[in-house]
């Protein structure tokens, strides 16, 4: 797998580095006097395996049960919960932002120890929720798309984040595609994004800047609901817009369900396999296939299941040991056919 911005492999040691330092500090014995700690920890901090175990948590994965990316964020936030044994329980959104607001509320009134959020909503909508949990002593992580206010303000109260830095994946998925797509100077390029959402929207627009500063022709449109919620409602969005623009070179993608979705519409669209370059987010078994064909040409993998776990862990550290907030950055770098067959086991688990 090819990598940007640090080694995928210094990224992911670190990440591991962390989990080992946590689960270390939670399978050594209890030694004489009290940890340091602060946070709703107690004076007499459990050990072992299953020091979370008691710890009342609601999770967010995203989407819709069943969903390629979310399933892999659910599967790692049941692996960590396994691990370390708190009672979570899982929420899905379809992606949608109010939703998610609205569940937010719902969860903060069981007044449970800890909440792992999806940041879509943004700063805006979710920083006064935020503030009413932490009041109650719940505390809240945010997973996947970043909440910078909030992040800052309860960083010594547990709040971290797990997730790429958005603005920076984006822009890079939109180097090597000119790159890798060999394009030119008034190339025309479809990005299909989420510029709307604040915080979630920064992918996009890493995407848009850089094809615009590198004198791409970008056509911008914006996932709508039905899209976002079910990605083959874009089938006929994605056939009259390529039934229009047939000096389309490439496209880019911004949603990993939709990035899933690419060979289904460019069968749709008449278009074979490598005729347009094709760029996107996130691995699951169909993306996987339509690199295999040829459908799909890039794909940053976020490493999404690190996202669940570390949630679930960020939270189990907080509440029992008062630790404050860790930044992971989960994204792991470009996966292409050359190196699709190395990743394809772990994507067929839903791992990756």
């Amino acid at each position: 797998m090819t990598t940007r911005g640090r080694p995928a492999a210094l990224r992911l040691g670190v990440a591991i580095v962390v989990v080992a330092l946590g689960l270390a500090a939670c399978s050594s014995s209890a030694k004489k006097g009290s940890p340091s700690q602060s946070g709703s920890a107690s004076a007499a901090a459990p050990s072992g395996a299953q020091f979370c175990k008691g710890t009342k948590i609601v999770f967010f994965p995203g989407g819709t049960a069943g969903g390629g990316f979310e399933t892999v964020v659910y599967n790692g936030a049941k692996a960590a919960a396994a691990a370390l044994g708190p009672s979570v329980t899982y929420q899905w959104s379809d992606w949608d932002p109010n939703k998610m607001v609205t569940q937010f509320q719902q969860a903060m009134a069981t007044k449970p120890d800890g909440i792992a959020v999806m940041g879509h909503p943004g700063d805006s909508a979710f920083d006064p929720l935020i503030d009413q949990a932490e009041s109650q002593g719940t505390a809240v992580t945010v997973m996947n798309t970043e909440l910078p206010t909030a992040e800052a303000k309860y960083a010594t109260k547990g709040m971290g984040y797990a997730g790429a830095t958005l603005y920076d994946a984006g822009a890079a998925l939109a180097t090597e595609t000119i790159k890798r797509g060999n394009l030119q100077s008034g190339s025309r390029v479809f990005v299909w994004g989420l510029l709307s959402q604040a915080g979630r929207g920064e992918r996009t627009k890493g995407i848009v800047d850089t094809l615009k500063k590198a004198g791409m022709t970008v056509d911008y449109l914006e996932i709508n609901d039905a899209t976002n919620s079910d990605p083959s409602a874009g089938v006929p969005i994605f056939t009259g817009y390529v039934s229009k623009h047939s000096d389309l070179k490439a496209i880019v993608i911004d949603h990993g369900n939709l990035t899933s979705t690419i060979p289904t519409y460019m069968k749709a669209a008449n278009l074979a396999p490598g005729s347009i370059y094709a760029a996107g987010f996130d691995m699951s078994p169909p993306t996987v296939q339509g690199i295999q064909k040829g459908y799909i040409n890039l794909v940053i993998d976020q490493q999404e299941w690190l996202q669940g776990y570390f949630g679930i862990l960020q939270l189990c550290l907080t509440h029992v040991y008062g630790f404050s907030g860790l930044k992971v950055d989960t994204g792991g770098g470009f996966v292409d056919k050359s190196v699709i067959d190395q990743v394809a086991p772990l994507v067929t688990k839903q791992i990756r």
